[in-house]
């Protein structure tokens, strides 16, 4: 269904998502690594996850958003190793061993045990599997820019161990997804000498947000599924204040279904979409109270990068070209702003109108 607010787990629950999808399974299929990036609420974990249960050979989903959860703010090797146990012995979503004691798991003279491996100890049996069923392993990791908590030093610990099964362990591959498009690029530096990965091939897939058109027709097909008759004008008027983000189109249209009234369904979404919102914007100006006076400015129409330093001037003294400048990229790594024709603009049109508030 459409409109379940929860990631579709099925390629045929998805609208309009199948060029997005097959060339996930190419990637996994072909490539030692896959980035999936796209902004956020654009369905990327849906994506994923539909993807993983179509794969022919053996997918492990992990969030990284859990491990960064459960290491309170770090990644350990032991939150690493104990969550792909968890998952391997099928305790979690993507299980494939179940039922099967830990005494009993051994593959090329490596034994999964409860106690005592490292994260490459798990790479090596999950290769060994991969060799004994003929069956390629893919680890995916979503919301991969939580990474860069793992171990002491930014992640490289981590890197190092992707890089030795890229080189060594033929059987396994690796897909990351980000809503921090630029640093997850940051994070895995593939194109950055001093990392792990650099130099390594990999497959990149963008998931970007409907069209007016398909954002139109992702409604009414939602509202066909649950039997609603709903007029093109209220359609046309969500679209225009939602445009084509996947997460709040779903969010509007299962209040629709649910609320039966137009007006309050738009309301009720327009009021969780701000709480989620202004949440991420305190946390974002955790890290530089400038990322959300940028954001201020832009909200405001003010979208040369002149007019940007005028206004953070005004409101927060001076500042230099460089940090400006050092500030903007970081917004669009983020996933935050784009830049078009030399002027910059919020990617989130609900993230504008929270702001404008």
């Amino acid at each position: 269904m459409l409109f379940d607010p929860r990631p579709k787990e099925r390629i045929g629950d998805m609208f309009d998502r199948r060029r997005e999808f097959k060339a996930i399974l190419s990637g996994m299929e072909d490539y030692p690594i896959t980035l999936i990036i796209g902004i956020r609420r654009v369905g990327k974990s849906s994506l994923l996850k539909a993807t993983l249960n179509e794969y022919e050979g053996i997918g492990l989903y992990l969030d990284a958003r859990r491990l960064y959860a459960t290491g309170s703010g770090s990644i350990s090797s032991s939150v690493m190793v104990d969550e792909l146990q968890r998952i391997i012995l099928g305790n979690g979503r993507f299980g494939f061993l179940r039922g099967i004691s830990v005494e009993r798991i051994s593959l090329g003279g490596i034994q999964l045990r409860p106690r005592g491996m490292t994260f490459i100890d798990v790479l090596e049996f999950l290769n060994g599997l991969g060799e004994k069923t003929g069956k390629r392993v893919v680890l995916a990791f979503d919301e991969a820019q939580y990474l860069r908590f793992y171990g002491s030093k930014g992640g490289k610990d981590l890197l190092a161990a992707i890089a030795y099964a890229y080189d060594s362990l033929p059987n396994l591959a690796f897909v990351f997804t980000g809503s921090e498009v630029g640093l997850l690029h940051d994070f895995l530096g593939i194109t950055e000498y001093s990392s792990p990965l650099y130099g390594r091939v990999y497959e990149e897939v963008e998931v970007k947000p409907f069209s007016r058109e398909l954002s139109e027709a992702f409604l009414r097909r939602g509202f066909e599924e649950v039997g609603l008759d709903v007029p093109g004008g209220e359609i046309r008027k969500a679209v225009d204040e939602l445009d084509g983000i996947p997460g709040w189109l779903v969010e509007f249209g299962f209040n629709y279904w649910k609320k039966g009234n137009f007006e309050e369904a738009l309301q009720s979404t327009i009021a969780k979409a701000r709480a989620m919102i202004r949440e991420e914007l305190r946390e974002l100006e955790r890290r530089s109270p400038r990322y959300s006076l940028i954001l201020r400015a832009l909200a405001m129409g003010l979208s040369s990068w002149s007019m940007i330093r005028d206004y953070l001037e005004a409101k927060g003294g001076p500042i230099t070209n460089a940090r400006l400048s050092q500030l903007l990229k970081s917004l669009e790594k983020m996933g935050w702003i784009k830049k078009e024709n030399g002027a910059y603009e919020i990617i989130d049109p609900v993230v504008e109108r929270v702001l404008r508030e």
